[in-house]
């Protein structure tokens, strides 16, 4: 049962009661924001008071649970669930108005004495119960300092700075005519201010009052909640919990995000489908099944655990094994939080002795390897959320987890890239339009690192460079031109323009922007990254050698980044280009044509490979694909068995108009920008689902 009265602040804090910030609160947050909007309330009220003393102002509401065991003595006490940012904040007040008033008008003695010994202290307590407010542990000294009036008061924390910023505006001179003075002020903030206090009562299901106020936007995150919860089943045992595992932990983790994403993770460990923004839920489902006080002490020793794992995650640099080390380090660069539950697992299977420290070092790389194979043949992220997360589960623990996961991620439809499709995808593949910008210029980093080079990159020098420029220059299209024909230098540059052997690093004073190849040449046979050294050995810059060097660095690549299971990895075609042609097409309005260069283009790669692709594989609306001038393409064929019907018969049948019978009407032709609103469409639909 839960209690609700409105009140004033001098009748919560006078009477024999301690009220305790939970040590696992967040500490003191109130900024001058805060301090400035509470005195400009005050002095309002204090203002208005003057006229009619039964003004009041509301301020919100403190919620209190009362301690189990919680009469000390003749002290009853409480704790705060919510509100102590503002209690705490009114007394520091009281505090500044107190000293203000002890140093500057002796008359009030009785004011200040009242204000310290009924609102501010138990007169005849000693410690801990001498405190009307406790706040969390990692405020105590410094609370304690203004409360007790050290010379230590006022420091630079949040704490000190409340009590800095009411002394001076306390300091500041008050205009008689407003009519009040400190004193009254000091009534305004006893007597005027009006609370909602809101009691449980002892049984009462404290955490679920947690819950209820976040949903009812108090905004306290699911960290908070599942820190509450633990807490408040350890009433005996609270203070040694929080110094000895949980302050260490929040420490450490530095922010309640981390922290909750901590207890996901702990959830994923056992449950494979579980949503973020369920992790309370979770948790308090699963913590409920523990009996005593005993059981959650040893649950959060665990988390605790758990913490210092994840912590390596965060701050590889402090894992001890150099070969885990470099893959944690990876992991990190390549900024990406969805193996983070299966890593943790590994991590934590390490811990209890179920894997070596090479072991887990080759099971990290795998996981590695499926994150850059995917890249690069543009998969990407798809999937990746539910892919983790399940392999937790689904290992074979018959096998060293190396193996096991190695096994795992070769089979079904993980699109972890075989040798062959990968060396596909680099040849022709847009790498340019894929994934995040840093995931890119990681990519080449790390590949420049395969070249063994003794000197270090500064990453944050560096930017990705196209080789053969995006933009052709006329002295570009004249040299491409005379190798491969003019009319085929549009073609060509959209092919090979955005793959990976078209790609490089360079630093911020190695600008290659639109020169020819020769001064491009120049530039890069001084650079210090080993990658511009090759290609400055080239002695022109085409198709051929960006085809040439794509086939040099996919060696690199397979040799660094192993591959699947090639026994049992599925043979499917999954090639994401076709397969986000497929899409496309599929979308192609009855109606209505297109072309081979127009699709090639808006897919990023060259008319002939679609076209031979189209000539060799079954594609949804293939025939609505013409020529160029709109006509069916002479070497068009049905790819499905036993279909021998007209295609530009079907095409009229769908409402297409043939000019002189020949060529489709060009008004019904999809124009460049109406298919790449297709392609968008389709895919971030696609994205959306996976």
């Amino acid at each position: 049962m839960v209690a609700a009265q409105e009140t004033s602040l001098q009748k919560i804090l006078e009477g024999t009661s301690q009220y305790l910030v939970p040590l696992y609160q967040r500490p003191y947050q109130w900024g001058p924001d805060n301090f400035k909007e509470l005195w400009r309330d005050v002095t309002q009220l204090a203002e208005d008071r003057a006229e009619d003393v039964e003004t009041t102002h509301f301020i919100g509401s403190v919620v209190l649970a009362p301690v189990p065991g919680s009469v000390a003595g003749s002290i009853t006490r409480y704790l705060v669930v919510d509100g102590q940012q503002r209690l705490t904040t009114l007394t520091l007040l009281l505090a500044a108005i107190r000293d203000h008033l002890r140093e500057r008008d002796a008359s009030t003695r009785r004011d200040t004495d009242r204000i310290h010994n009924q609102l501010l202290t138990n007169q005849y307590e000693d410690d801990p119960y001498r405190l009307k407010l406790l706040p969390t542990q990692a405020d105590q000294a410094s609370y304690t300092a203004v409360i007790d009036a050290l010379p230590t008061a006022g420091g630079d924390d949040n704490i000190g700075a409340a009590y800095r910023f009411f002394r001076a505006q306390l300091a500041e001179p008050i205009d008689p005519d407003l009519g009040y003075d400190v004193v009254q002020i000091a009534h305004a903030v006893t007597s005027g201010l009006s609370v909602v206090s809101i009691s449980t009562h002892p049984g009462d299901n404290v955490h679920r009052i947690f819950q209820s106020l976040n949903n009812t936007g108090l905004k306290l995150t699911q960290g908070d909640l599942l820190r509450n919860y633990l807490f408040m089943r350890m009433p005996t045992r609270s203070e040694e919990v929080y110094r000895t595992l949980w302050r260490p932990l929040q420490d450490a983790l530095a922010d309640n995000e981390r922290l909750e994403t901590l207890f996901w993770l702990d959830l994923l460990q056992t449950t494979a489908k579980v949503k973020q923004t369920q992790t309370f839920a979770g948790q308090q489902a699963r913590l409920d099944r523990f009996a005593n006080e005993d059981e959650i002490v040893a649950e959060v020793e665990r988390i605790a655990g758990l913490g210092r794992l994840y912590g390596l995650m965060l701050h590889p640099t402090d894992e001890p094994d150099p070969a885990v080390r470099q893959r944690l380090i990876r992991l990190a660069e390549w900024d990406s939080t969805a193996p983070a539950p299966l890593v943790l697992h590994l991590l934590v299977l390490r811990e209890r002795g179920d894997a070596t420290s090479e072991q887990v070092a080759r099971a990290l790389l795998y996981i590695e390897s499926l994150l850059v194979r995917r890249f690069l043949v543009g998969r990407v992220t798809q999937g990746l959320n539910r892919l983790f997360p399940a392999a937790v589960q689904e290992l074979d623990e018959s096998l060293p987890v190396d193996e096991a996961l190695h096994k795992y991620l070769s089979v079904g439809r993980k699109h972890y890239a075989t040798d062959e499709k990968l060396t596909e995808a680099i040849l022709t593949s847009p790498l340019y339009t894929t994934g995040r910008a840093a995931q890119r210029k990681t990519m080449l980093i790390w590949i420049e690192q395969l070249f063994n080079s003794k000197e270090q990159v500064e990453p944050t020098s560096l930017t990705v460079e196209h080789v053969m420029p995006q933009t052709l220059s006329a002295q570009w299209r004249k040299e491409v031109g005379s190798t491969y024909g003019i009319e085929n230098v549009d073609d060509l540059h959209d092919s090979h323009v955005h793959t990976l052997g078209n790609l490089t690093l360079t630093g911020y004073n190695e600008n290659l922007g639109n020169n020819t190849f020769d001064r491009k040449r120049a530039v890069l046979r001084g650079s210090s990254i080993r990658m511009n050294q090759a290609i400055a050995t080239f002695s022109e810059w085409g198709p051929e050698q960006i085809e040439q060097r794509g086939r040099e660095l996919a060696k690199l690549i397979i040799g660094a980044w192993p591959g699947p299971l090639t026994d049992i990895a599925a043979n499917g075609d999954d090639n994401p280009l076709w397969e986000s042609m497929n899409r496309l097409l599929a979308l192609l309005p009855a109606g209505h044509w297109t072309t081979y260069g127009d699709v090639a283009r808006v897919l990023g790669t060259a008319a002939q490979p679609l076209g031979n692709r189209l000539a060799t594989a079954p594609a949804p609306n293939a025939h609505r694909v013409l020529t160029s001038q709109g006509e069916v393409s002479p070497s068009f064929r049905w790819v499905e068995p036993g279909r021998t019907d007209n295609p530009k018969e079907i095409l009229e049948q769908e409402g297409l108009r043939f000019a002189a019978g020949v060529r489709a009407d060009s008004s019904m032709r999809l124009s460049i920008s109406q298919l790449d609103e297709l392609r968008r469409a389709v895919e971030d639909g696609f994205d959306a689902v996976q």
